[in-house]
């Protein structure tokens, strides 16, 4: 298995290439040759296979040029009972019939980026050793809140790794915020950006493409290489709890072999929906692909109309991880919907560079259309659902979660679509248990914490233990830079000014 360049198709590299450089040299990412069929027959041996197994199964599909026992180790470090608490890594959760929650929150972060990022260390540590040439890999993030988080505990004290990580000033929760202030290890930094999530996400795909940089790094004996899903290595192991997920309805006897779902994500980014996506094109039976979109709604006017418009108001919402204008990996689905066509790649992209806006063809629209339907929801939406869900069945939701369960009940709503579902839950609730607690029961003035309290309180749901450990952590990173300041921050921070 070869990877391209949506940006350059004559790039072709193996996969250990891709996930060591993270990007390609001229700003494009790296996707697969060609999508790897998983049969009926081989779903089939899967479904009373534990995760680690799943994982590998799908892993190898793509990583061609580890060995087998590469795959199976990273798989089996990475999906242990010791960093997940529940024995089935993404279990599902009825809510009602015919509608299932997949938690992928168990991970120690309390979000689904652990999904990926607990076993990316381990692909990026077999990749380096086939190409970096002894290089110490600088592992740059821009984050929205999780994805920070779950780099810095997945790289933590890795060897030859250092990881970086821009955060918006004011753009995540608190929880959020005291998960990546407060995290420990010797080759760790945060670094926060007075800005948007678009802004750091920029910055940081301007730094990796910048050849300055790139030469000052190889001075120093370094690479760079990314934890964001536009690293290849963070997209693939999200393709398998959508296979796993499919597996357990098998095992649970709620559909048959063949029969079709429809899966709802909520996203800002298009990683977590690009990889049921790829599923999908991998065999799995998903009929419908559900785009939730919280109030800053670029996901959802796309899809629906074919003209991708950044220019827009920015709203910060009670599901800050969505708010994002610039869904990165798009792209790569372009890329496949116009037939690997790098050409029009590069006039969209650079069209949304300098116009902020781009318009797909006729022909692409109406293949987006038969794959996603799309819709969003506002903050007020979002408490009533948490709300409501929660009083009718019992069960908590984190505000992101909320946002695709209201989404998916219009979409039934007007397309009477009966077809079992799976709604994808991408949070501990208490991640941001200030919007919970205030569409539980009603806001309030007390602080972080004390809010955790009071929402135990009201629900009775167990605080994971990640979270309740920060109580009283002390901050160990408060440096903030402007946007046009990352490069020099990223040089001081890896004490490499020369």
């Amino acid at each position: 298995m070869r990877y391209h360049s949506t940006r350059d198709r004559s790039v072709s590299v193996s996969s250990a290439q891709a996930i060591t450089q993270g990007i390609s040299k001229e700003g494009g990412l790296f996707v697969p040759e060609s999508i790897p069929p998983l049969t009926k027959e081989e779903l089939a041996a899967l479904v009373d296979q534990p995760y680690v197994q799943r994982a590998a199964a799908v892993l190898s599909k793509y990583l061609t040029d580890f060995t087998p026992q590469e795959v199976q180790e990273c798989a089996a470090l990475a999906y242990t009972k010791e960093r997940f608490r529940s024995p089935e890594i993404a279990p599902l959760r009825s809510l009602e019939d015919g509608v299932e929650i997949l938690e992928l929150w168990h991970g120690p972060t309390c979000a689904f980026k652990d999904m990926a990022l607990q076993i990316l260390p381990h692909l990026m540590r077999v990749s380096a050793g086939k190409t970096a040439g002894g290089k110490t890999i600088i592992i740059l993030v821009a984050t929205s809140g999780d994805t920070g988080k779950a780099a810095l505990e997945g790289f933590r004290d890795a060897p030859n790794t250092r990881i970086l990580v821009f955060y918006p000033q004011d753009g995540v929760s608190p929880m959020q915020k005291l998960q990546m202030t407060t995290q420990e290890g010797e080759n760790v930094a945060v670094c926060a950006i007075r800005g948007n999530f678009d802004d750091a996400q920029s910055g940081v795909k301007e730094i990796f493409t910048d050849p300055e940089v790139a030469a000052r790094l190889e001075k120093n004996g370094m690479m760079f290489s990314s934890a964001n899903s536009i690293n290849w290595g963070r997209l693939v192991p999200q393709i398998v709890y959508y296979v796993s997920a499919y597996c357990d309805l098998l095992k649970k006897g709620s559909v048959t072999m063949g029969e079709p779902i429809n899966v709802v994500v909520p996203t800002g980014n298009f990683g977590n929906i690009l990889a049921a996506y790829y599923a999908r094109e991998m065999g799995l039976p998903i009929a419908k692909l559900i785009c939730a979109s919280n109030e800053n709604r670029v996901l959802t006017d796309f899809i629906e109309t074919g003209v991708y418009d950044r220019n827009r108001a920015f709203h910060t919402t009670t599901s800050p991880s969505m708010d994002i204008l610039i869904s990165s990996n798009l792209e790569r689905l372009l890329y496949a919907l116009s037939g690997q066509d790098d050409e029009e790649i590069r006039r969209l992209m650079e069209s949304l560079k300098t116009e902020g806006r781009y318009t797909v063809s006729d022909t692409m629209h109406e293949q987006i259309r038969r794959l996603f339907a799309a819709g969003s929801c506002d903050d007020r939406r979002t408490a009533q659902t948490i709300r409501e869900v929660y009083e009718k069945f019992g069960y908590l939701l984190d505000t992101h979660t909320a946002v695709a369960a209201a989404v998916y009940k219009d979409y039934r709503r007007t397309t009477g679509d009966a077809t079992p579902t799976v709604i994808v839950s991408t949070a501990n609730p208490y991640k941001f248990s200030s919007a919970v607690l205030a569409a539980v029961s009603g806001p309030s003035d007390a602080g972080e914490f004390e809010k955790v309290d009071l929402l135990h309180q009201a629900t009775g749901c167990e605080v994971p233990a990640p979270l309740a450990d920060l109580r009283g952590k002390a901050p160990r990173f408060t440096q903030v830079c402007n946007r046009a300041d990352m490069r020099q921050a990223v040089y001081d921070l890896l004490h490499i000014n020369a």
